[in-house]
């Protein structure tokens, strides 16, 4: 009788899941245009569907491949939003000097919010949880935080020759080709489904990868055609509040975009599962590290029709360094496969308080405290 009634609520989560999906869909696709304050809530229950559907395609995909693999595959699709925007700012800074700020400031901003607050949030949802204040990592994490070492170590000579150019590009997307063909050849380990997972992984191989890979078109689209007007809304009410474009960049559109990728993960933490849920941010991190900022010099030198690199000013530079001082700080302190409480405390304290200072030198200051925290841990 219990497994009967599991079933019937699988399938009234799958529904809900594709409905949210499928309204916005079928909305956008009619033509109509939303305004005012009402303006991101569909886009934003599509991006709320999709993020359950795509945490369903993870596991499922698990059965097949590699963990870090899928994973990997997870957070390229969640991270869609992100990329759209970051594009369209590296497309626009090239022929108008207004948007030059942007892509580094989304870029960074982006970055620094993952793991500011989206890994942390992660550690705390499991102790509220679960009332264990450290949280024990997959020794399979090595590859990604391998990965992240790698690029963080690099991004500090981009500080250094202040500007971002194509054979940055190279060097990016060498390491995320690095990572993918890595994290191909992990082992394939059967995961313990739940939820709507659990009832199609029951079903033949064939169907159950087919629909697996409808799971993730589905999930992956609904969150590429929801990622503007969700965003275009929360920066709209931004302005209204009179808030600094800059800021609205770099912190408010990020937020947005990076909303996917962040409900995936909670849906991991609060089904007891938190270490999949850490390995989609680690993964999203990865993603941003490397081929986000890879892609921002090549779309930058197609909009400009020239192979000129795109320098970095004063204030893009100080958010630059403060981010690879960030990363390093996170690296230092996953290096043991343990992140605790404390110290996920410690990179939201860091991360939100500097949101209220805006002079460089204490600026430079968050950085230099992320570097001699790194020395410690």
């Amino acid at each position: 009788m219990k497994t009967s009634e599991n079933k019937i609520v699988n399938v009234i989560w799958l529904v809900f899941a594709i409905t949210l999906c499928i309204q916005w869909i079928i909305f956008k696709h009619a033509g109509y245009h939303l305004t005012g304050s009402f303006a991101p809530v569909l886009p934003g229950l599509a991006i709320f569907g999709a993020a359950f559907i795509l945490s369903w395609s993870a596991e499922l995909a698990q059965i097949d491949i590699p963990r870090s693999f899928a994973f990997a595959i997870l957070a390229l699709v969640a991270v869609l939003p992100e990329y759209a925007v970051d594009m369209y700012f590296s497309w626009m800074a090239a022929r108008n000097p207004a948007y030059h700020p942007y892509p580094v400031a989304n870029m960074t901003g982006g970055n620094r919010l993952l793991i500011g607050f989206g890994w942390a949030l992660i550690v705390f949802v499991y102790w509220v949880k679960n009332r264990d204040k450290k949280l024990i990592l997959d020794p399979a994490c090595a590859l990604e935080i391998k990965v992240l070492l790698i690029a963080t170590l690099y991004s500090f000579i981009i500080s250094l020759k202040k500007n971002i150019s194509l054979l940055d590009s190279l060097v990016f997307i060498g390491i995320f080709i690095f990572y993918i063909s890595r994290a191909l050849k992990g082992h394939v380990i059967e995961p313990e489904e739940s939820g709507p997972a659990e009832l199609i992984a029951k079903i033949q191989k064939t169907p159950r990868r087919i629909v697996t890979v409808i799971f993730f078109l589905l999930s992956g689209y609904t969150i590429f055609i929801s990622a503007e007007p969700f965003s275009e809304g929360l920066l709209e009410a931004g302005r209204h509040l009179g808030i600094e474009e800059f800021i609205l960049v770099q912190w408010i559109a990020p937020l947005a975009s990076e909303s996917p990728e962040f409900i995936v993960a909670m849906i991991f933490a609060l089904r007891n599962l938190p270490d999949q849920g850490f390995l989609t941010l680690l993964s999203s991190k990865i993603n941003q590290w490397t081929l986000l900022i890879g892609m921002i010099p090549i779309i930058y030198s197609i909009s400009g029709k020239n192979l000129s690199p795109l320098y970095l000013d004063s204030r893009q530079l100080e958010e630059m360094f403060l981010t690879s001082a960030q990363s390093l700080f996170a690296v230092s302190v996953l290096s043991n496969f343990v992140f605790s409480l404390w110290e996920a405390l410690i990179l939201l304290v860091l991360f939100a308080t500097q949101l209220f200072f805006f002079n460089p030198v204490i600026r430079y200051g968050y950085a230099s405290i992320y570097m001699i925290l790194t020395i410690f841990f």
